[in-house]
């Protein structure tokens, strides 16, 4: 066995990749090993990848070649590098491409690059009711309206699709960015936002058009939006989580670009207008009367002769788009997101339906070079009540769960952390509606959930930006897409059940880069040994597999002073 100690890769049989971060090639190889494996872990010290048939078929769609990827492992590898990890990664890669999806004539057929995947395709029950008939051999003419689902049907059984047939072009829509926004401060895109779009638009060309792009919160995903829009020039439709994220768009296209007031419509539960920029929420497109009847928002999709598609936070994209985003892939379909984790475990509908992953960049990248806050993550474990012990012992898991994110002593702690943080913009997230409006009570302060008017989520989020109110107290509503750049500390009171998924969002609330150059306090309060406790350990591996430090402490240990209820006399 060959071994060299200063190379920086540990390539494995299990298809990890370890990366050593001290080493002199870390960035190099770091930045090649991103072109087809996952990033897992990136702790201080020691990061790492996955390969992954997604991973491998994000880098064929990028145009990665055997190799491209072999040379990669071997030169930066300290041991050889196992044969069957090769063997796979070979078997992987020869799978993207083996089928086509193009146009002959006017015709949309599906190519196949030999007999024998041919043969399988015709016997699988699955596939081949959408093979309408073989116009010659091994291609197959398929109906346009089932481009999606095929899609979705093929890489579930490993063989994803190269899609090379096309997009309308949409109506022509033109508009200019600006060099300064509209309070006359200079614009110009960063590094990494001008490469994830020239990545989703790859030239114009068939190959580009769709995909997703991964970047942090608050790293200005928007403004790639916009970026891609200005490449296209066409009339868009974006999708945003709710109207205070619809309203961001828009406020942010008006600051960045030419387009004027008239040019932009909200498609909301408040105003159903078309414009040549139109932005809906997700809540009014999945909206209907009974959970078995008809969704009477899909038309929006074929309303207008869109040209470009944006899907925002589309790790958050409900099940049901992506039925009728099946239906649309001639169309042009941009992902923006922070995390390709769903909860749902719909990756692949994600990679086969918005398109492959063309852009990803790591937290502390950004972080290092600025343009987002540094975070500093603390986890502060307290006591369970006396009074709800009884409650808790005789409780199934998800009430125990209910039980210990409610726990009262949570509220010393709050009280505690603000007065901390007097001089900081403070954001407490809570889970339950009860307990936020307790606390909310308590604090004598505003709180927003889902069943604050919009008029008035506004007032406040404009009082919190300018200084107005220090601190606000809010519901899950903190998960969607919120544009605070002034909050520098969250207190997480309660969550979802170890979701990475809503960790990467809560953190995301304050990585804005501060003026102030403060850093980012992100603190969990946390029952001790409880069902909760072993949940945090879910959440917590997301933020060190970000690269973040996480500190865990025994409130006491923050405020000697502390002396909840549970520990008097």
């Amino acid at each position: 066995m060959v071994f060299d100690p200063h190379k920086p890769v540990i390539a494995q049989s299990d298809h990890t990749i370890l990366l050593e971060v001290d080493n002199p090639s870390f960035k190099e190889a770091r930045d090649r090993l991103a072109l087809f494996a996952e990033l897992v872990k990136s702790p201080e010290h020691i990061h790492t990848y996955r390969v992954t048939p997604l991973s491998i078929w994000n880098a064929a769609a990028a145009g990665a070649t055997r190799e491209e990827i072999f040379g990669t492992l071997e030169e930066f590898s300290k041991y050889d590098v196992p044969s069957n990890l090769l063997v796979d990664i070979e078997d992987y890669l020869s799978r993207y491409g083996k089928l086509l999806l193009e146009k002959s004539g006017e015709d949309l057929v599906l190519r196949c690059s030999d007999s024998n995947l041919a043969d399988q395709l015709r016997l699988n029950k699955k596939i081949s009711p959408f093979l309408l008939q073989e116009k010659r051999k091994n291609t197959f003419r398929i109906d346009p309206s089932n481009r999606g689902e095929l899609k979705q049907r093929l890489v579930k059984i490993g063989f994803p699709v190269k899609d090379i047939a096309g997009y309308v072009d949409g109506d022509t829509f033109r508009f200019e960015m600006r060099e300064t926004t509209l309070e006359g401060r200079p614009f110009g895109l960063r590094y990494y936002q001008e490469q994830s779009a020239a990545a989703f638009h790859q030239g114009g060309r068939a190959e580009g058009g769709s995909g997703v792009i991964v970047l942090p919160c608050g790293a200005g995903k928007t403004v790639v939006g916009i970026t891609a829009m200005d490449l296209l020039q066409t009339k868009t439709l974006i999708l945003a989580t709710n109207v205070v994220a619809l309203r961001q768009w828009r406020d942010e296209i008006l600051d960045k670009t030419t387009v004027s007031e008239d040019d932009i419509a909200e498609y909301s539960g408040e105003s159903k207008k078309f414009a040549p920029i139109t932005i809906a929420t997700y809540q009014i497109i999945t909206y209907r009367k009974d959970k078995e009847g008809p969704f009477p928002h899909f038309g929006l999709f074929n309303a207008q002769n869109w040209g470009l598609i944006i899907y925002d936070e589309v790790h958050l994209l409900p099940a049901p788009v992506f039925r009728v985003t099946a239906e649309i892939q001639s169309r042009r379909r941009l992902g923006l997101t922070a995390t390709l984790v769903r909860e749902d475990g719909l990756e692949e509908d994600v990679f086969s339906l918005i398109g492959p992953k063309r852009y990803d960049v790591p937290w502390k990248e950004l972080e290092q070079k600025g343009w987002i806050a540094t975070a500093q993550c603390h986890e502060l474990r307290i006591p369970l009540h006396p009074k709800v012990r009884l409650d808790y012992a005789a409780s199934e898991n998800r009430t125990k769960f209910r039980i210990a994110s409610e726990n009262p002593n949570k509220m010393k702690v709050i009280e505690d952390l603000l007065e901390k943080h007097q001089e900081d913009r403070v954001l407490i997230i809570g889970q339950y509606l009860e307990q936020v409006r307790e606390i909310s009570q308590k604090l004598k302060s505003p709180l927003i959930t889902g069943q604050t008017p919009n008029a008035r989520r506004v007032e406040l989020f404009e009082a919190f930006r300018t200084g107005e109110i220090k601190f606000l107290v809010v519901s899950k509503v903190a998960n969607f897409a919120i544009d605070l750049p002034d909050a520098n500390v969250a207190i997480q009171v309660s969550g979802t059940f170890g979701s990475r998924q809503e960790e990467a969002q809560r953190l995301g609330r304050i990585l804005r880069p501060k003026a102030s150059g403060k850093r980012a306090e992100f603190y969990t309060v946390v029952t001790r040994d409880t069902v909760e406790q072993e949940f945090a350990t879910k959440r917590q591996l997301f933020l060190t597999e970000q690269g973040y430090s996480y500190e865990i402490s025994d409130c006491r240990d923050l405020f000697p002073d502390f002396v909840p209820p549970a520990y008097s006399s």
